[in-house]
């Protein structure tokens, strides 16, 4: 999670990056707005992306003009990319005319659009993803005085001397112009970036500064320094960090970046002598500062010639590079000799492109490769002229965000040539040259590199798509365009249950503004069925679940090819995982989180499942710290978040839970006979009573007297129960880090903050009661006025109060031996009360709604931490910071989503022809920021062997017939298993250590199931599934796969 001291080290950074871009000249400010707008970013659009970015990268984005050459399928899928992430103009450059081979790749044009510009096609469609950014278009031949119009421009297909040129002029323009040239070659796919020749980057990973809290500080040379061992640092040595709230050495509080090294979990030293310094007493927080990184590029003239580095992704290949450098060279040759690309399947212009390819190689001298891949050749010069779809979406993600970083400094450029091949993809069996002629369809280019049989295959493909937001809609879009499901045999079953909301927007690109409120799946299935009309895609609004298993049922999952996850949770996930493993299916699995993502193939008897390997949980801030002991601003959120729940909608709930049905209600609470019983009932009775609300200045009082209690009061209490000099019972200080002492605040209408957040709390309070809000409660002076007249009784602490320590505390209420007595006390008073309310009284709860900004709910909540993090001296954040934290919002750009499906789709193709081995399959995990792509074979699935038998989490057992209990044991004891449970659903069928189980032995295992497990097995399917427990011969464990009994 975020850390505390993240605000004051946003602010340092952003100096530093002040600093640095002053002492340069102006003229070299690599990422300096465009003059015009001054941009507004809609918050509720923008929200996800905001939380990748920032304010200040989204501006820099709003006043940046680009330039997208080629419109092919990359260049439309940069463009989207770009127009989403909102620059201020997209400028789109092409001379060509649309052709059927256009249609595999680029879902703005279609059949009607053949024989019009490219670029002139796109405009409308490439709107509509975005008003606010200008779309338009040049056609012709375009000058390289035209491109210093743009602080970046984009080249999807263009010649390399023509690259060259157009480069030379960018890189020695003042400022430089970011040049990035990208080509997709069938399977093949290539990036370079020129940025100029001192580009600074702001910020090179995105991540948040990391923090620690100091524990001790030695007075040595070199120092060490020893932090709490709360979490674990995640410094690297080299590192600067910079210290602040150190007692005794406070040498170190001047703001200084110091260097770190011998980095550890919990300490590291300093490069620096202390043994001067004043003695170390307590606190101290430490940041990390990230400093602006210079990058000198070079251009592509002198880059190609000597390419230095290049980025990997595949470790399986790491010839491959140099290789691919040498090919695209080639077909640069090619295609200048010859005005075409080779041939699919020609064998002549294999030959004459392989020619070309030694000739280059050997004019390097020292530095050319021993031996050309003849094979990878002849597949890179049969695909070239392809621009397939998965390949577009793929590098459209790489080019998208590399061309952001040019615009903002936000993230590490690529540096500089990056080379990508799938040759896995192919059909395991070599291609007739037959297969690879163009039939007249739009599916032409597919086809020229994966053969007509393949895409007969992928047309009559029953795919289950399982989500359909941002991933979704990307997915739904390639499979349109690689005509997966588009005939009459094929099916795609859409899926999901959730509704379009305005923040969907930024990604989820098949949405637009008059769609929100309507069922994602039906909205994203209609926008693919425009891209291509054949596609035959049924879209439900059900939630893919246990409950709704007479939906997706056994004859729905044994029909299906394959099935895509594009959810957004781990629970959904894991039980479509399960799914698949019971009826052996392919999942392709993708997830991203800001500029991450990864990928998982999990293919039947090949790879190990998804539910194989977990992420550890994430960790929870113990409830004492949270409540009491605060150290982070994440802290007082959590804490705002509860109290806003609390009080706005657990207890109207209760409230009119009782108030529907008291008899009932009171039934309840004497049955649980609880604490918790005991603190709903007060709650509801002092909102109710004390608390009830009747006018605006009733909500105004309620809302000063909550700020007195919590900031003021609380505080007080706390602080006369454990004083700043208390000690612990070991005689340690209590009030020693982590724990932060905390200050009363005193309430004051003259600050804004303070009157803001009680006029949102009482707006909301008001809300509750059904209280209409008059005119005069939004004018600050009146509102001022109401809060003036509110009477704040004086408070006094308590002795004896007892206040949760324990870090292992689950709950903050204390049991009572006489809670049931309290509780029939509280129960009457209830009834007296209600007696007192107007006929048909109830209140209306509020639910948490993050994304409306005008509702008052995040203006409550950030009021709620700021004023909680003032009494604890931790840094404020503004209400957009705490909606990313309170509202738990995952930070999502469209440049990875992209990327993620186009690497699924690069899989689908396997899955499809079938035949692959498990060598020839990828997992992913990229971060476009860095950027770092790691790409390995998945993990083959856990053998489990006994005796003779070896079997993985993919096999099932099957005994036909409908046996009894024990036939089940008898048959488990001929494979050496002694079987000593057995469980159908939650209920124990059988147990050996139970003697009265020994009665159903004789019983059909199906009878057991329904008269213990109430398992009615619907007329549909013809087994039960039950789970069995073993033991060996000698004691050991087994764990055996599934048994399913077919008893019909």
């Amino acid at each position: 999670m975020l850390t505390r001291k993240r605000e004051e080290l946003a602010g340092e950074v952003d100096d530093l990056q002040k600093k640095t871009r002053a002492e340069e000249d102006p003229a070299k400010d690599n990422h300096a707005m465009t003059t015009g707008r001054a941009p507004e970013i809609d918050e509720d659009l923008h929200s996800r992306q905001l939380a990748v970015y920032g304010r200040e990268t989204m501006k820099r984005l709003f006043g940046s003009n680009v330039l997208v050459s080629g419109l092919n399928g990359l260049g439309a899928e940069i463009a989207k990319n770009l127009v989403l992430a909102g620059v201020k103009s997209v400028t789109l450059h092409d001379d060509d005319q649309v052709d059927l081979w256009d249609l595999s790749s680029n879902f703005f044009l279609s059949e009607k659009d053949v024989g019009q510009n490219r670029a002139q096609a796109c405009v409308q469609k490439l709107q509509e993803l975005n008003n606010a950014v200008i779309i338009s278009s040049i056609t012709g031949d375009l000058t390289k005085e035209q491109l210093s119009n743009f602080q970046a421009v984009v080249f999807t297909d263009i010649s390399l001397e023509k690259a060259v040129e157009f480069d030379s002029y960018c890189h020695n323009h003042q400022p430089p112009i970011a040049f990035i040239k990208s080509e997709i070659r069938g399977l093949f796919g290539s990036v370079f970036c020129d940025f100029g020749p001192e580009f600074t980057v702001l910020d090179v990973d995105g991540e948040e500064p990391h923090t620690g809290i100091v524990a001790s500080i030695s007075n040595d040379n070199p120092a060490l320094v020893s932090c709490v061992d709360d979490e674990r640092l995640e410094f690297q040595d080299g590192d600067l960090v910079v210290f602040s709230e150190v007692h005794g050495m406070t040498e170190l509080n001047d703001g200084k970046p110091r260097k770190i090294k011998n980095a550890r979990p919990y300490s590291f030293t300093l490069e620096e002598d202390t043994t001067s310094y004043g003695t170390y007493i307590r606190g101290g927080i430490v940041t990390q500062v990230k400093p602006p990184k210079v990058l000198k590029f070079k251009p592509l003239k002198e880059a190609t010639k000597e390419p230095g580095e290049f980025l990997m992704s595949d470790f399986s290949k790491l010839d491959r590079p140099p290789l691919l450098h040498l090919a695209f060279q080639a077909l640069d040759k090619f295609r200048n000799n010859f005005r075409r690309f080779p041939v699919a399947g020609s064998t002549d212009d294999v030959q004459r492109l392989i020619e070309f390819a030694v000739s280059i190689n050997e004019s390097l001298g020292d530095s050319k490769l021993e031996e050309l891949d003849k094979k990878l050749l002849r597949h890179f010069a049969s695909g070239s002229r392809a621009v397939l779809n998965p390949m577009a979406a793929m590098f459209g993600g790489i080019v998208g965000q590399e061309v952001v970083k040019a615009c903002s400094g936000k993230f590490h450029p690529l540096y500089q040539f990056f080379y990508f091949d799938s040759v896995e993809s192919l059909p395991v069996e070599p291609l007739e040259p037959g297969e690879l002629k163009p039939e007249n369809t739009r599916y032409d280019a597919q086809i020229s590199v994966f053969g007509s049989k393949l895409q007969k295959k992928l047309e009559q493909a029953k795919i289950f798509m399982v989500g359909s937001g941002a991933l979704g809609c990307e997915f739904l879009k390639n499979l349109a365009l690689m005509g997966i499901s588009c005939s009459e045999n094929g099916k795609l079953t859409v899926t999901d249950d959730d509704v379009i909301e305005k923040s969907n927007l930024s990604r989820q690109f098949l949405f637009r503004d008059w769609n929100i409120g309507q069922p994602k799946s039906t909205v994203a299935a209609t926008a693919a069925m425009a891209i291509n009309p054949k596609l035959h895609v049924e879209a439900l609004q059900n939630r893919a679940s246990p409950e709704t298993e007479n939906v997706f049922n056994d004859a729905f999952w044994e029909s299906l090819d394959a099935v895509i996850n594009a959810l957004d949770n781990v629970t959904a996930r894991m039980y479509i995982d399960s799914r698949c493993v019971y009826f052996q299916k392919p999942l392709l699995e993708s997830g991203t989180l800001g500029a991450k993502c990864n990928t998982q193939m999990v293919i039947p008897h090949l790879t190990e499942n998804y539910g194989a390997s977990r992420d550890p949980p994430e960790k929870q801030a113990p409830m004492c710290t949270v409540h009491s002991f605060p150290h982070n601003i994440d802290h007082c959120l959590t804490w705002a978040r509860s109290e806003f729940e609390g009080l706005l909608e657990k207890t109207p709930t209760e409230a009119n839970a009782f108030l529907s049905n008291p008899s009932g209600y009171a039934t309840a609470a004497r049955t649980a006979g609880d604490a918790q019983a005991r603190d709903q009932l007060e709650r509801v009775i002092e909102c109710l009573e004390r608390e009830r609300c009747d006018t605006l200045q009733d909500c105004i009082t309620w809302a000063r007297l909550k700020f007195e209690d919590y900031f003021s009061n609380r505080v007080k209490q706390l602080t006369f129960t454990f004083p700043e000099d208390a000690m612990t019972s070991s005689g340690a200080p209590f009030w020693s880090a982590p724990k932060r002492f905390p200050r009363p605040l005193e309430f004051s209408t003259s600050d804004p903050s303070q009157l803001n957040f009680i006029l949102a709390a009482a707006i909301l309070r008001a809300e509750t009661f059904g209280i209409p809000i008059p005119d005069w409660a939004k004018n600050p002076a009146k509102l001022a006025e109401a809060v003036d007249k509110v009477i704040v009784p004086d408070f006094q602490p308590k002795q004896g109060v007892k206040i949760v320590t324990d870090e292992k505390a689950t709950s903050l209420s204390s049991a009572s031996v006489d809670d049931a007595a309290v509780i029939e006390e509280l129960i009457a008073k209830l009834e007296a009360i209600s007696k007192t309310l107007p006929p048909g009284f109830h209140m209306k709860p509020i639910q948490f709604e993050k994304d409306d900004d005008t509702n008052y709910h995040m203006d409550v909540i950030a009021g709620f931490a700021n004023m909680r993090a003032r009494n604890y001296s931790i840094p404020e954040v503004d209400k957009l910071k705490a909606k990313f934290i309170a509202g738990r919002i995952i930070p999502a750009i469209a440049t990875s989503t992209a990327m993620a499906t186009g690497l699924v789709c690069l899989e689908l193709y396997k899955v499809l022809a079938g035949g692959h081995k498990v060598e020839d399959y990828r997992n992913t995990f990229a971060n476009l920021a860095i950027p770092l792509f790691s790409m390995a074979e998945p993990v083959p699935p856990k053998t489990i062997k006994h005796q003779d038998m070896a079997w993985t989490v993919w096999d099932r057992w099957t005994i036909t017939g409908n046996i009894t209990l024990r036939e089940l044991l008898d048959w488990l004891k001929g494979k050496g298993l002694n079987a000593y449970s057995i469980s159908c659903g939650t209920s124990l069928l059988y147990n050996s250590m139970f003697p009265r189980h020994k009665e159903r032995l004789d019983k059909k295992v199906v009878d057991v199931a329904r008269e213990v497990a109430k398992v009615e097995v619907p007329p549909y399917r013809r087994h039960l599934d039950i789970v069995v427990a073993c033991e060996d011969d000698d004691d050991n464990d087994v764990d055996i796969p599934l048994v399913s009994i077919y008893f019909r």
